[in-house]
């Protein structure tokens, strides 16, 4: 099966200070249809693609798995409180321009979407939350406390963080109930100074609709680089897959559904292509790809893998231009009249695990050839050097985006 977990952290830092408040849970009703989602959609702009490639750009030639939608949820969470050009640099950042309508407009869409998200299914998991660890001392606003709970169905937690140790303890221990053991000890190092820790959280599991037979999985040769070859467990399927070849960047494109409404869309590089499809993906160019796969019978080789990507984001957003909120110059005035709170820490944490079931995990222009139907033989895909995974719910949603160096 396939697991992919992501958890998002935030820390919120004080020169001293905490809040207060009770734990609370609502259930809300689906909104009705709105054409915002398009417009402020959480991978809206490339937001999702800039920030992958700021990844990469950190760490050549390592695995990368992150979740866009956590990160974007995260990151709109905060800018309920932001104000002014801490507020613009993070709205801009995402990509979710106003265009002249209310910001609640913004915030509703997104409600929307973990409305439609958090529907139960009986085929896949897909669960997401988020959460408030709280101080005792520091007055959080209440527009503010309640707009979580309302527009990102927030719990929130009274926390002790002049017991630094204990707080530790209750927002991991939280962390692994939610990501069902995945993910522990994901909060290290909290002081006294901390007023506030966020966390968002997500957790897909689902089966492939087609599975891979475990008698044909064997090992066999990765090329990491051409010169650093590992062995690994290579799975093997012949069956009738979605595929298309991608001529302007240089790449395969193989679809691989989940029993529900998911599915992986692996993309393998020519050979020392990588760098050309890292800088030509956007957006627009997935829902392309997604909309011109045509089945094709193939020869499917794809490793068994695992693995984790653990990213300190406040070293990472400024990048993409979210700076002020990292800083002395934030302005956090909604959440707090504390005029010196900004975010002392963000931190992001996902793995995935790909086998013979299915996965599980705690996201242009030029010439595109398909293959019709006709049929001289399976054409052989082997997944046997770097390649990048997106898994999107419903065609539109990404929720995870990785690259695979080293299985």
């Amino acid at each position: 099966m396939q697991l992919g977990l992501l958890l998002c952290l935030m820390l919120l830092s004080p020169q001293a200070a905490t809040f207060h408040r009770h734990r609370s849970r609502e259930v809300k009703k689906r909104v009705k249809e709105s054409p915002l989602v398009a417009t402020v959609s959480p991978c809206s702009r490339d937001f999702t693609f800039d920030l992958y490639r700021a990844l990469a750009a950190a760490a050549p030639d390592q695995n990368i798995f992150f979740s866009p939608l956590s990160i974007s949820i995260t990151l709109a969470v905060l800018s309920l409180g932001a104000q002014a050009n801490t507020k613009a640099q993070i709205l801009e950042g995402l990509g979710l321009t106003q265009q002249g309508r209310p910001a609640e407009e913004l915030h509703e869409a997104f409600q929307q979407l973990l409305c439609e998200l958090g529907q139960p299914r009986e085929d896949m998991q897909l669960s997401l939350g988020n959460a408030l660890f709280v101080g005792l001392t520091v007055p959080i606003r209440e527009a503010f406390l309640s707009a979580m709970r309302t527009l990102y169905l927030a719990d929130t937690f009274p926390t002790n963080f002049g017991d630094p140790a204990g707080a530790q303890r209750q927002i991991n221990d939280y962390v692994a109930k939610e990501t069902k053991g995945k993910i522990v000890d994901l909060v290290k190092d909290l002081d006294s100074t901390e007023i506030m820790v966020m966390v968002n959280y997500i957790f897909f599991k689902a089966k492939w609709k087609k599975g891979f037979d475990h008698k044909n999985t064997r090992e066999e040769d990765f090329y990491v680089t051409p010169e650093m070859v590992v062995r690994v467990p290579m799975m093997v399927s012949e069956n009738r897959y979605h595929y298309l070849l991608d001529g302007n960047l240089s790449c395969k494109v193989v679809g691989l559904p989940y029993q529900g409404n998911a599915s992986a869309l692996l993309i393998l590089p020519s050979e020392d292509g990588m760098a050309q499809v890292e800088s030509g993906l956007n957006e627009n160019l997935l829902r392309k790809w997604l909309k011109l796969l045509t089945k094709r019978q193939l020869k499917l080789y794809l490793p068994k893998f695992s693995i984790e990507g653990s990213y300190q984001l406040h070293k990472v957003l400024p990048k993409l231009g979210i700076r002020d909120v990292f800083t002395s110059h934030a302005d956090l005035t909604g959440i707090t009249n504390h005029s010196n709170i900004h975010v002392s820490q963000m931190v992001h944490k996902a793995v995935v695990e790909v086998n013979e079931a299915g996965t599980k995990a705690a996201a242009a222009t030029g010439m595109i050839f398909t293959f019709r139907s006709a049929r001289i033989g399976p054409q052989k895909v082997m997944f046997n050097r770097p390649f990048l995974m997106a898994i999107v719910e419903r065609s539109r949603d990404i929720l995870f985006l990785g690259k695979v160096t080293r299985p």
